[in-house]
């Protein structure tokens, strides 16, 4: 059974047991006999095991995984070093770097974002080589449904970020109104121009944070 080893745990409680999980697992376990699929089965769920439930301060809600080979590794828009960033993160950092000032990294791992409270979600958590939304629709939807459902429940105010279509479609899960909620255009090279660029979704972040006594988020990236 799934153990993420922090208060995940508890607040998912019997999420895997269920009949739906049960069946994305019997899928998943012929998918990695048959495919390359992608992250790593070790890396699944890094998302969670980065960042504790009670340490979320924002969630960035991405589609699928990375489907080529050496970028996936369980975070959403986030490769493992020394993997350059992809296009999408590509224009992340440079509205980063309008917003805050912060330099470009010369990789694009976003764990230390993650470790600072930065949830790092995808809709869905595997995908097969060279096709993106390959398990779609398996019930990994469901999962991450309710995992966007409890953090709403939380008390503790936090920031939604929702890029393009498929984010915002979560929209009406967080109905909480003491979290916020900021949207944009996908960063994609395709879809930034729609509304991506000139968002400040990192500073406003912290200016919320802070407004309740909490502790901002550390947006800058090591290299």
């Amino acid at each position: 059974m799934v153990h993420i080893g922090n208060d995940w745990d508890e607040v998912l409680g019997n999420e895997f047991e269920k009949e739906y999980y049960q069946q994305l697992r019997r899928f998943l376990i012929e998918e990695y006999k048959t495919q390359t699929v992608y992250p790593d089965m070790y890396d699944i769920f890094n998302a969670l095991k980065f960042t504790p439930y009670g340490e979320v301060k924002a969630v960035i809600i991405g589609q699928d995984p990375y489907h080529q080979p050496g970028q996936a590794h369980g975070l959403c828009f986030s490769v493992k070093k020394p993997v350059p960033a992809p296009p999408s993160l590509v224009n992340i950092y440079k509205e980063l770097e309008a917003d805050l000032g912060f330099p470009v990294p010369g990789h694009g791992c976003l764990e230390s974002w993650a470790k600072n409270g930065v949830l790092l979600l995808n809709t869905s958590l595997t995908v097969r080589r060279g096709q993106p939304n390959s398990h779609k629709g398996k019930g990994w939807e469901i999962l991450t449904d309710r995992i966007i459902e409890v953090l709403n429940e939380r008390e503790e105010p936090m920031v939604f970020i929702l890029w393009g279509n498929n984010a915002k479609a979560k929209e009406k899960l967080i109905t909480n109104n003491h979290h916020l909620i900021l949207k944009g255009a996908h960063p994609s090279p395709l879809g930034a121009h729609k509304g991506f660029w000139g968002g400040k979704y990192f500073s406003r972040t912290n200016a919320f944070l802070q407004q309740f006594g909490q502790e901002p988020v550390d947006w800058r990236i090591p290299e």
